[in-house]
């Protein structure tokens, strides 16, 4: 179910992806995911079970929303170092081992929800409050292929 409450399909908003871990996110108009590791070029590639991180952009903009600019910071899409940013699909809902198809060829398995968060991130550093360790949903990637915004994100 999406956050609506209608099908459980959405879209990717953004893909992000950095060159060193610890950094914030920059969006990219499409990456490669390969089966086993994550994104190809992405400093967490190959992090075990957390192979690529997804966040809902409805968390992201409630977040800016409730911080109200807070010390000028710019929330957005890869401000909490998530690889998938999406639009529709309820992450919430999901489940360890619940399975999720990326556009034409990509499925990712759900391997873990939130995290426990050692160093702070970038965002808390400045704001003192990160989402991820409650709202972030990490994977792994099944069958790889590319990605890019607009598309479907559905669970299977």
């Amino acid at each position: 179910m999406t956050a609506a409450g209608g099908p459980a399909a959405g879209r990717i908003v953004s893909v992000n992806t950095s060159p060193k871990k610890g950094q914030l996110k920059t969006p990219v108009p499409a990456a490669e995911l390969v089966a086993g590791q994550g994104i190809a070029g992405d400093a967490h590639r190959g992090l075990g079970h957390r192979q690529v991180s997804l966040l809902m952009i409805e968390d992201i903009e409630a977040q800016r929303d409730r911080l109200g600019g807070a010390a000028g910071v710019r929330l957005g899409p890869g401000s909490y170092a998530e690889n998938l940013t999406t639009r529709g699909l309820d992450l919430g809902a999901l489940r360890v081992g619940d399975e999720i198809a990326v556009g034409a060829s990509v499925r990712l398995r759900v391997s873990q929800i939130g995290k426990e968060c050692h160093t702070k991130c970038a965002v808390f550093k400045i704001v003192g409050d990160c989402i991820m360790p409650v709202r972030g949903v990490f994977c792994e990637v099944l069958e790889g292929g590319a990605v890019r915004p607009g598309d479907a994100v559905e669970k299977r």
